[in-house]
Order: C-alpha cells, then structure tokens, then sequence
C-alpha cells in the first residue's frame, strides 16, 4: 500500500465541487456527468479507484428534501400561493438541486 501525502480536505473538497482533480485543481476530474476519468491530465492523480455506488443519490435525496420539505409550509403560509404555482416552484427547485448535487457529492 502507498503511502500519500496529506492534502487540504477542504480545498480538495472545493476542487472537487468545481469538477477538477482533488489534487491540482486543474485537471478535470469527470469524462462526462457522473463518470470519473482514469487518471487527472494536469497531474496525473490516479482517479479509477473513485467510486461513490449509490452514496450520491442517497446524499442527494436527503439535501433536497432537508430543504425543500421544511420551506414548503413557510413559503405558503407567508405569500399564500395558488397549490399549482407551489408545486411548480418546488418541483423546478427539487430537479436542479437533484442534477447539480450528485457530481458535487461523488467525491465526498
């Protein structure tokens, strides 16, 4: 087993939130939305061994509905809108939280 060097967890967790090699900060991390390049092409970090199975959809479901869920009630009872306007808005903001979090979370 290698022994690695100790990284920032914090800028490696920014870095991998802007989709770039936890590493550097340079070479892209991903090949397309979810899949994870072999290795960084700035630095060459090995990446394959990166796999997140079902974490970040789990993760996901439970950020989005940690703050949709409890702003659904304030946010009728305070601008009182029709049900259709509410299910719209929620829905809209349920589905690109759901498609911006889970390449995000991969890596954590």
């Amino acid at each position: 087993m290698e022994l690695t060097a100790e990284r920032d967890t914090k800028q490696a967790m920014l870095f991998s939130f802007k989709r770039t090699c936890p590493r550097c900060g340079k070479g892209h991390m991903f090949n397309g939305y979810l899949a994870v390049s072999p290795e960084c092409s700035n630095c060459g970090l090995d990446l394959k061994h990166q796999r997140a199975d079902d974490g970040p959809a789990y993760l996901t479901i439970v950020i989005v509905g940690h703050l949709l869920v409890p702003l659904f009630v304030p946010a009728y009872k305070a601008w009182d809108l029709h049900p259709a306007v509410m299910a719209t808005v929620f829905s809209t903001l349920a589905v690109a939280l759901s498609l911006i979090l889970p390449p995000a979370s991969k890596e954590l």
